[in-house]
């Protein structure tokens, strides 16, 4: 019998059918081990020796490999064809070893298959191999140097900056790259120009519009026209008319197709056309690739099989006809830096399986629909437009006018497919499907009416996750595989969000940046993290030892973490002071008058602000606290928190109290406050509210909180909806459920409210006691002894380590968050300062604490988190 391992059950599922009886298939799930969450996973005194562990699933699954092995004559291992796939086959041959599982007449066999097809399989199973040494010394090497990375700055940003979360090699970058885009954003000044445009008649009659492109024989530019005085005398000469044609000039203009999908690529065209996040585009694509319906998801590849070439012909010759097949194979070369092209682009397996005859539902047929389509354009017929440009000059020989147009002569590829753009390119004329009457030179026309119009230039935009994805293609940073895990690191750590497909950092992220760029700048560098990346794929060629490259990169890095042993924190808020300086303390009040001392308090005229940081994140305070007591938010949102007095902006007079409705600002953002006898009623804006434009109306409903949604069926106690620190919900006695949206406070009734409440306690009732609370389930032991449990809370589920309480993030299910997740958040918060953080206070007794303090950090997992 013959045992064959791939990584996911639903790969071993369609596999299964093309082999015979004697082949056995299962599936290891993905790693079957990582390295451990503690000090001395990756020994830097010991020549970079990975200690390697294997959880209780996992281990589970290496005991059914290692049984079935016993019946077997041949150990075939068919994970994926790349680094990841390499590295997963070669942890099970390791790990078998260690259990003697492995007998010395048993053959073990590598084997790669770029499509789960039966040909595919089959051909595959005829030509195996040994495991690639050189690919998997690369994923050591990557592995290893994540997390060294990892887990050795993201300590330092907790001891040094409470409330951020980590740092690693690639996530630190194209963090860096999002705050980068949001800084230039805001230093942005617009500039005013004007265009002139005339309406014209031509000889058939025929109406058309052209532009003013010169005048008194100078070519304007873009702000020529800079202001509505300079447009009115354009337009009062433009008006004196008599426009007769001095050029007609008419070419054809091909557009090739653009290559089948690559990783990011894919990753891109997703975001852009059916709004898919990277996660989304892979989970969906990965489910397409083990159902057999296109090739690998993972590649920078351009090219395709030479059978998939004459398929893709053969279909297009079928079903569109032979004018829409070029005379030759169209062969793609990769641009991106550091593209490996080891593998084929993704494109379906048959491509005579249109998407209508697709029955996949939902993400999968949107995505089959767009590799279908992409690849068979690829192989496409050339676009052409005939692009029309006609001069056009005043009788005066003062003014000189040009029209453009462009027609689709033939379509060609366009008929099947075309690329989407994130944002247009400055200086794109919009001709398409344009059409201009047919004029000669020399031809006179009538002016109909000359107009002017204002425009403003814009600040770059925010990058999409498609638009950033190509970015750090382009700069050769992290792995078409890396990207989405990248992605969503950066928004389950808050450090961005995500607001109609425009990634703006949050101002955790923007800390973190300007710590990074300030104290561990070389880690942060472009070319510096690109250099690593192209290192990582010299080693996979052969042609570096990985350690070597290990020892290089250590003895810097370790010398960069030593020099911030030292540094306080007095000096890093110094730093980060002078850094966010235009986003924390801007120039410009709300109106964009100038400001003459933006770090002058408001309240006592006297201190200077300055950034602080405390449990929950960054904040402003003023210099003389405790004497002074003003704080505000960390960012003012475009000058919204300036502009609320330190006594408050006045709403108006609550209309049943007939008390004054105060606006006012602190650490935790804007409030409304109104008196209610010795203690003043007060309530947070919810994230949605904009202060400058609270209504009174607005005011009084959030002061009437926590709303009363009825009784409670069984006991008749009140159930209550309202915000809390941590969002919006419902409560019943000492039950706290969450609410999604926001504006459910005020609407939410009765029967949903009991759902969620018996909901939430069902949970808690899970997994047994603890102190009479009910715990959901114990993860396991901290590094540092005692056990990490998960528990419901009032504010919402979170870990806990002997008296460190972290609550989960909105994003982290209870039932799914692991244990090195959880070590995570218990250490970030013990490192916060909580007083009653005892572990951290017994660690201080010991005069090694400071060298233990990383045991507790996170590995940063799975190439980079």
């Amino acid at each position: 019998m013959k045992l064959v391992v791939v990584e996911s059950p639903a790969k071993a599922k369609t596999i299964n059918k093309y082999l015979g009886k004697d082949y056995k298939v299962l599936a290891s799930y993905g790693h079957i081990r990582d390295l451990p969450s503690k000090n001395g996973s990756v020994d830097t005194d010991n020549d970079f020796e990975m200690v390697w562990e294997a959880d209780a699933k996992s281990a589970k699954r290496i005991s059914e490999i290692a049984a079935a092995l016993k019946d077997a004559d041949t150990l075939i291992l068919a994970t994926d064809p790349d680094r990841e796939g390499e590295a997963i086959s070669w942890h099970l041959i390791e790990a078998l070893k260690k259990r003697r599982a492995l007998k010395k007449d048993v053959a073990i066999e590598r084997v790669v298959f770029n499509a789960i097809t039966k040909n595919a399989v089959t051909q595959a199973m005829q030509q195996p191999r040994a495991i690639d040494a050189e690919l998997v010394d690369a994923y050591l090497a990557r592995r290893a140097l994540d997390y060294l990375v990892g887990f050795n700055l993201s300590p330092v940003l907790w001891r040094k900056l409470p409330g951020s979360r980590s740092a690693g090699r690639v996530q630190s970058v194209a963090l860096r790259l999002i705050c980068e885009r949001e800084n230039e954003i805001e230093s942005f000044r617009a500039q005013e120009y004007w265009n002139v445009t005339a309406e014209l008649r031509a000889p058939d009659g025929s109406p058309f519009e052209a532009r003013l492109t010169s005048l008194d024989g100078e070519t304007l530019k873009k702000f020529t026209l800079g202001n509505k005085g300079d447009a009115d005398r354009a337009l009062e000469i433009v008006r004196t008319g008599g426009y007769s044609v001095t050029g007609v000039e008419a070419k054809p203009v091909k557009r090739n197709p653009p290559p089948p999908f690559i990783t990011s690529t894919l990753q891109q065209e997703a975001s852009r056309k059916l709004g898919f996040t990277a996660k989304r585009t892979m989970q969906a694509a990965q489910k397409l690739y083990e159902e057999g319906r296109i090739t690998y998801m993972r590649t920078d590849g351009v090219n395709m099989a030479e059978e998939a070439y004459a398929a893709a012909r053969s279909m297009i010759q079928s079903n569109y006809g032979a004018r829409y097949l070029p005379e030759n194979t169209r062969r793609y070369s990769s641009k991106a830096k550091n593209a490996q092209e080891a593998h084929e682009a993704i494109r379906p397996t048959d491509f005579n399986l249109p998407p209508e005859a697709y029955h996949g539902d939902g993400d999968l047929k949107k995505l089959y629909t767009l590799v279908w389509r992409r690849a068979v354009a690829s192989q496409m017929e050339a676009a052409v437009f005939e692009r029309t440009t006609i001069d056009l000059t005043s009788k005066d020989r003062r003014a000189g006018l040009r029209a453009s147009g462009q027609v689709v002569v033939f379509d060609g590829f366009i008929r099947l497919y075309t690329e989407d753009r994130d944002d247009p390119v400055d200086g794109d004329d919009d001709d398409s499907g344009k059409r201009l009457p047919k004029l000669n030179e020399g031809q006179h026309t009538d002016l109909i009416k000359a107009v002017s119009s204002q425009h403003f230039t814009e600040p770059p935009p925010r990058f999409t996750e498609a638009s950033l994805v190509k970015r750090l293609e382009e700069l050769g940073i992290g792995r078409p595989s890396t990207y989405a895990s990248t992605l969503a690191t950066l928004e389950d750590r808050q450090y961005v969000r995500l607001d109609q497909k425009r990634l703006i950092p949050e101002d955790k992220g923007r800390l973190v940046t300007a710590f990074l760029e300030n104290f561990f700048k070389r880690y942060v560098e472009y070319d510096f993290t690109a250099g690593l990346e192209e290192q990582l794929d010299v080693i996979s060629d052969g042609k570096l030892d990985w350690k070597a490259f290990l020892r290089d990169f250590w003895k810097q890095f370790a010398a960069d973490i030593e020099g911030t042993k030292d540094l306080r924190v007095s000096e890093v808020l110094d730093a980060l002071n002078t850094a966010l300086e235009k986003h924390v303390f801007p120039s410009q009040d709300a109106d964009g008058n100038p400001v003459a001392n933006p770090r002058l308090c408001p309240s006592c005229k006297e201190g200077e602000l300055s950034i602080k940081v405390g449990k929950f994140g960054a904040f402003v305070g003023c210099s003389r606290h405790p004497d002074c007591k003003y704080t505000r938010q960390f960012s003012s949102e475009g000058g919204e928190g300036a502009a609320i007095s330190p006594d408050g902006n006045e709403i108006g007079l609550h209309p049943e109290k007939g008390e004054m409705i105060y606006l006012k600002s602190g650490r935790f953002g804007p409030y409304v406050e109104m008196a209610n006898g010795e203690k003043p009623k007060r309530a947070s804006l919810a994230k949605a509210d904009n202060p400058a434009e609270l209504t009174l109306a607005r005011a009084v409903e959030l002061l009437s909180l926590p709303r009363e949604i009825g009784p409670h069926p069984e006991d008749g106690e009140m159930i209550l909806a309202n915000f809390g620190r941590f969002g919006p919900y419902v409560q019943h006695g000492k039950t706290y459920a969450n609410l999604k949206d926001p504006r459910d406070v005020f609407t939410i009734g009765v029967n949903h409210a009991v759902a969620l409440i018996a909901d939430k306690r069902a949970k808690a009732a899970a997994g047994g006691g603890r102190g009479g609370v009910a715990a959901l389930k114990t993860l396991g032991e901290h590094p540092d002894g005692g056990a990490i449990e998960v528990f419901a809370g009032r504010y919402g589920p979170y870990v806990k380590w002997e008296k460190v309480n972290a609550t989960l993030p909105k994003d982290m299910a209870p039932e799914t968050v692991t244990l090195e997740q959880a070590l995570e958040l218990v250490n970030a918060k013990a490192g916060s300062g909580k007083k009653k953080a005892a572990p951290k206070k017994a660690a201080a007794k010991k005069p090694a604490a400071k060298k233990k303090a990383p045991a507790k950090a996170k590995t940063e997992a799975g190439g980079d988190a």
